[in-house]
């Protein structure tokens, strides 16, 4: 019954909102399509994107045979508010969820009722879909989730803070709990990082690998097709040091146990990373032992940039060039690397400057399967580009980040614009010529600055819950 209504709640919306294709719509034959995200992972993580430390075979070999989007963005710098731009099209001027805000009596603010998203597009469209990893945009009995928005089936985190935890007390399999042979006790993630909380693991059943193994059972499953897989991985997102405890973040070290002067942390944040490459690997053999590669678009992507200032990320150089990394609005916080591999549909070992963000995705999908899209997305599909096809560009790209100063940035053609606190002067950048944001040049161009203030004004619509300085909260 839930997804009747479903199907009658998304027919009644794009009824009234209207729909629209992309100019040059081709029509295909209804791809798979498998959509991974890393968390926390930065834009030189990987070999691919100029990683020279941590090994990345696996995905270094899928850019190798698919094509590379080199000047590809987040939704936002932070989980939440970056998920919700990838599943509902939106920018985060636009977006329902702006910011990682828990909601009572746990999870975080949920989408509400009737919000269209990639998965209930899909699903109307004849795709049987899949959530698995981390969802952090509503919980069991709320209107966000993930039932109501066109999942045949979801595992994983509801809480992205339980998230924080790689060998939790339990996940969620399509609205219940299903408890792991774990014992994990939290007071609560402030006080854990206060160090008041407690800890202890028994067998050891980490969740990165159940996700892994429920993607390729998804995959066996639904052969057939066509199917969309949403893989948000947790990791390598870094939750701390655990008391006692050498292996909180990944089962093991691997390759790196032995290496001299690393802390924990760093072999944890690389053994975790190698692991995702590999368990990426498993699920790409799979599609060629299936024989469906060939009808599948794999992307893979972050879901912001790396933690700042930290010793791992700092040794590994996780942002490349970039400056700033999560919580920020330079490059460094919401440039992500983007590698699509879909044998003998994309041109191997190509690269893509196209300039593009998480609300092309739904846009883009909807073009693979056939169908309409709601004329309110931001979005615009970057099928031509994943094509080696004339591109039609953004007129620009923004952000805002309402729990951290009220930060704000644009993006159009090579100019980044960057307001760091709402009461702050906004900061101007050339990015063909100065990608690492230092030299800020706002003063040269006041033609520039005009147009960019106009933009941040018109680009943003008032929230109710991530209200602006200059806006009372509750409208």
């Amino acid at each position: 019954m839930k997804n009747i209504v479903v199907t009658i709640l998304l027919a009644a919306t794009l009824i009234l909102s209207g729909c629209r294709s992309e100019k040059g719509n081709v029509q295909y034959d209804q791809p798979n399509i498998i959509f991974i995200m890393a968390d926390d992972l930065g834009y030189a993580d990987i070999g691919a994107f100029g990683q020279k430390i941590i090994e990345t075979p696996r995905l270094d070999q899928l850019a190798e045979e698919g094509i590379i989007f080199t000047r590809h963005y987040a939704g936002n710098t932070v989980c939440a508010p970056s998920r919700c731009s990838l599943m509902t099209g939106k920018h985060p001027g636009h977006a329902y969820v702006r910011g990682n805000m828990q909601y009572p009596p746990s999870g975080q603010l949920p989408l509400p009722e009737g919000t269209v998203t990639v998965s209930t597009l899909l699903k109307s469209a004849g795709y049987k879909t899949g959530m698995i990893g981390k969802w952090g945009l509503g919980n069991i009995g709320n209107s966000g989730d993930p039932a109501n928005f066109g999942w045949d089936f979801y595992y994983g985190y509801l809480d992205q803070v339980l998230a924080h935890n790689y060998y939790p007390e339990y996940l969620i399999r399509n609205g219940k709990k299903e408890y792991l042979d774990n014992t994990v006790r939290y007071l609560s993630d402030t006080l854990w990082h206060k160090g008041l909380g407690s800890y202890s693991t028994e067998k050891n059943t980490y969740s990165h690998d159940l996700f892994t193994r429920e993607a390729i059972d998804f995959i066996k499953t639904n052969r057939e097709g066509p199917f969309f897989l949403y893989l948000p991985y947790t990791i390598p997102h870094n939750n701390g040091e655990a008391p006692k405890d050498e292996k909180q973040e990944v089962p093991d070290f691997g390759k790196y146990t032995n290496r001299a002067g690393w802390n924990k942390e760093t072999k944890g944040y690389a053994a975790m990373i190698s692991r995702m490459d590999r368990d990426i690997g498993r699920i790409i053999r799979l599609l060629e032992e299936l024989e469906i590669d060939s009808k599948t678009l794999v992307i893979f992507t972050s879901d912001n940039g790396p933690m700042p200032d930290q010793v791992f990320t700092d040794l590994f150089n996780s942002n490349g060039p970039f400056r700033g990394g999560k919580r920020d609005m330079y490059e460094g916080g919401i440039r992500v690397p983007l590698i699509a591999w879909w044998p003998g549909t994309i041109q191997a070992g190509t690269t893509s400057d196209h300039i593009s963000a998480f609300w092309d995705f739904l846009p883009t999908a909807c073009e693979l399967a056939g169908t309409g899209i709601p004329e309110d997305m931001d979005g615009i599909s970057y099928v031509p580009a994943l094509l080696g096809k004339r591109q039609r560009a953004h007129d620009f790209l923004y952000w805002e980040s309402p729990l951290h100063g009220f930060m704000t940035a644009v993006r159009t053609e090579n100019w980044k614009a960057v307001q760091p606190g709402f009461e702050s002067p906004i900061e101007l950048y050339n990015l063909e010529s100065d990608e690492g944001e230092q030299n800020n040049v706002a003063d040269d161009h006041p033609v520039i600055m005009e147009k960019i203030k106009t933009t941040i004004n018109e680009a943003h619509t008032p929230s109710t819950h991530f209200p602006r300085p200059d806006e009372s909260a509750g409208l």
